[in-house]
């Protein structure tokens, strides 16, 4: 596809209506740039968005979108005429694609923005794409497959000056907010200590690669799924969800729930790139005393132990351990016992102070002080502004953002913010993955500046990877 920039005059507003394919879509409204160039805003104040993924997570994330009032869904992508279904009869008008290269090289300059929910190996070079054709993009979590993926959007957002926000709705909330100036207005001390932990999987890991299937349903273009994944037979129930626990193409339950989960420390502690990692992870076992090995699948769970630097929030070091597969801390002695301990949902953050404790649920809703009887009357100043709606006012800030122009709002989860968090996050999926590999149950010393572990190299292959022909990333 070519990533060169539009260098035609702006036609007029007739002209291009007569001639845009806005306007074969029944659409009167221009997007901003044809109009007055960058950042402009339209008479009609409404963002023109393309929305890549238009099923599952991608059908919210486009409703939600169209629900702030101030964008109009313009062009609609998807691999799967079965998972777009709703949204193509939700937004008739909006010119319908199965590849999302081809709609960018013929639609680029009828959109403003683009909205990606395709699974995680597809996020980065559909992205840094539409960078590069200074659109606004709105990325579902986590940001990107790769750590060195997540690097280049970090430093493209930058580049390119355009308007980015993660998926990861809870950064929005008022929790992780609140939790922040309680942390400021020192209830709970000094953390040095954190919790973060899910039921995820809840979807199969720690299992052999399917056997193929010969019956490719006919409304998915499985080669177009595959992306920039290795090529592959067809396999039954990959598609939509379990493609999480492949490591082709997810990143398990901590790019799954790690980017809502991990969001609160980064914010209340100002912690970013790790210095090192180690992991434990569940194991397979096939038959009496002999183990599974089942190197394409993540593991059925992990405790993963993340070491971040001091920060000018912290006195020291922080330590931060990640659970999955429903493993759990053990309770807090200022719970009572007969004490709900974090949220309904298997899904919990808890700060560790040398005063105190609090703790939070999925998003960092209900958050809460220990014993809990502080909580009610504990007293912070606000010092940082909510965002109207909280978790669902996320999609409108990303919008009202756009439309105001980069730079000129501060987003929840902007690239420069979600970046690091996703890192993170995937440098501590090497030190599960280290497992696969021989000698692999180390810790890992990370090298941030160098994007790589330093003591073990054989993980430093999963930084990167390389894509299949016909899907190319040009930095």
């Amino acid at each position: 596809m070519t990533e060169e920039k539009d260098k035609t005059p702006n036609p007029s507003r007739r002209q291009f209506i007569k001639t845009g394919a806005v306007a074969a879509a029944g659409f009167m409204i221009v997007p901003r740039h044809v109009l007055g160039g960058k950042g402009f805003i339209a008479p009609s104040d409404k963002l023109l968005i393309a929305g890549v993924g238009a099923g599952g997570k991608g059908q919210s994330d486009i409703a939600n979108f169209y629900k702030s009032g101030k964008a109009e869904i313009a062009f609609l992508c998807d691999v799967d005429d079965r998972r777009s279904a709703k949204s193509r009869g939700d937004f008739p008008k909006a010119k319908y694609y199965k590849d999302w290269r081809e709609m960018f090289d013929k639609e680029h300059k009828n959109f403003d923005a683009v909205s990606v929910s395709t699974p995680d190996h597809n996020h980065a070079i559909i992205t840094y794409n539409a960078m590069q054709l200074n659109k606004h993009v709105y990325v579902q979590k986590p940001l990107t497959h790769d750590i060195w993926e997540a690097r280049l959007l970090t430093e493209a957002a930058k580049k390119y000056k355009v308007v980015t926000q993660m998926g990861n709705q809870g950064s929005s909330n008022d929790g992780t907010r609140l939790m922040s100036e309680w942390y400021d207005a020192d209830l709970i001390g000094d953390v040095h200590t954190v919790y973060c932990w899910t039921n995820r999987p809840v979807w199969p890991q720690g299992i052999a690669w399917p056997a193929p299937q010969q019956n490719i349903p006919k409304e998915l273009d499985w080669d177009l799924w595959l992306g920039t994944a290795p090529k592959k037979d067809y396999v039954d129930k990959l598609v939509p969800f379990n493609w999480r626990g492949w490591w082709d193409y997810g990143t398990g339950a901590l790019g799954d729930m790690g980017c809502h989960l991990v969001e609160a420390p980064f914010r209340v502690l100002g912690i970013q790139y790790a210095k090192d990692v180690q992991a434990s992870v569940g194991s397979v076992y096939v038959d009496e005393f002999k183990e599974g090995h089942f190197p394409e699948s993540c593991p059925p769970s992990s405790h993963i132990t993340l070491t971040f630097p001091k920060t000018d929030k912290t006195k020291g070091d922080v330590t931060l351990h990640w659970m999955d597969g429903g493993i759990q801390p053990e309770r807090p002695i200022e719970l009572l016992a007969s004490e709900n301990f974090g949220g309904e949902e298997g899904n919990g953050t808890l700060f560790i102070g040398t005063k105190g404790k609090m703790y939070a649920s999925t998003y960092s809703d209900a958050p809460t002080l220990l014993p809990k009887a502080l909580t009610k009357d504990a007293k912070a100043p606000q010092k940082w502004a909510r965002v109207p709606g909280g978790a669902n006012g996320h999609y409108a800030q990303w919008v009202e953002g756009c439309i105001a122009g980069y730079g000129k709002t501060e987003l929840s989860s902007s690239f420069d913010k979600a970046g690091p968090l996703t890192e993170a996050l995937l440098m501590a999926n090497l030190a599960v993955r280290g497992h696969e590999l021989q000698g692999g149950r180390v810790k890992l010393v990370w090298d941030n500046k160098a994007m790589k572990v330093t003591n073990f190299d054989a993980v430093n292959q999963y930084i990167k990877r390389d894509y299949r022909d016909g899907f190319v990333l040009k930095a």
